[in-house]
């Protein structure tokens, strides 16, 4: 073999170990390319109470800290995001009812698979305040339990020239059923969101 024979096939030799390696090199970098995020813990929140008494704009105020003075009662509206609770990521999906114009069945559909349930009634409409007690009467039927993550929540306290129901009286019927007692305001946002991170703990202890 002459000598400038034998530089070729070193050369060629050199250039097929290059390809080698690079070509491990891309299959390690594709390896490590795709790394799953971890499923965020959901929590599925029902927001029940009559129509009219602000529960459109408090999710409003809430999820996207807008507020909306005239909503369409008339359906049935699903609100999803991604918070943090305490630290950690989690996807939280709120269904806003609509009252006494869902049927039997679909409250029942609801506070079976609910799991923290907002209790909402209008600070200014005594008719919702006992509306939300006969709605919870048909969620113990439903469970058949006690043990049931809920607030009790009185909105519209930026109308106090409006109330029509107590705060005495409200505490009353939060101490009865053993739960906390929030007044809220959709339009000035007042403990909206303490209510909602309130009821979240509340529900994660119970699925942790």
């Amino acid at each position: 073999m002459t000598e400038a024979n034998q530089e070729d096939n070193e050369i060629a030799q050199d250039d097929a170990i290059d390809d080698t390696g690079a070509g491990n090199i891309v299959d390690e970098e594709e390896e490590d390319e795709y790394v799953p995020e971890p499923p965020r813990p959901s929590y599925h929140i029902v927001l029940v109470g009559d129509q009219g008494i602000g529960k459109s704009a408090f999710n409003l105020r809430f999820f996207y800290d807008e507020y909306v003075d005239c909503y369409d009662p008339n359906k049935t509206d699903t609100y999803s995001k991604c918070y943090d609770l305490d630290g950690e990521a989690i996807q939280i999906q709120v269904l806003d009812t609509l009252g006494a114009d869902d049927s039997p069945a679909t409250r029942s559909a609801y506070f079976r698979n609910g799991e923290g349930f907002i209790m909402m009634f209008g600070l200014n409409n005594v008719a919702s305040f006992k509306s939300i007690q006969e709605y919870r009467k048909e969620l113990l039927k439903v469970r058949e339990s006690v043990d049931i993550p809920l607030i009790l929540v009185g909105n519209k306290s930026d109308v106090p020239s409006e109330r029509k129901v107590s705060c005495d009286e409200a505490q009353q019927l939060a101490l009865k059923w053993g739960c906390r007692y929030f007044e809220t305001s959709a339009k000035t946002r007042d403990n909206v969101d303490e209510a909602f991170y309130d009821l979240l703990r509340l529900v994660k202890i119970q699925k942790y």
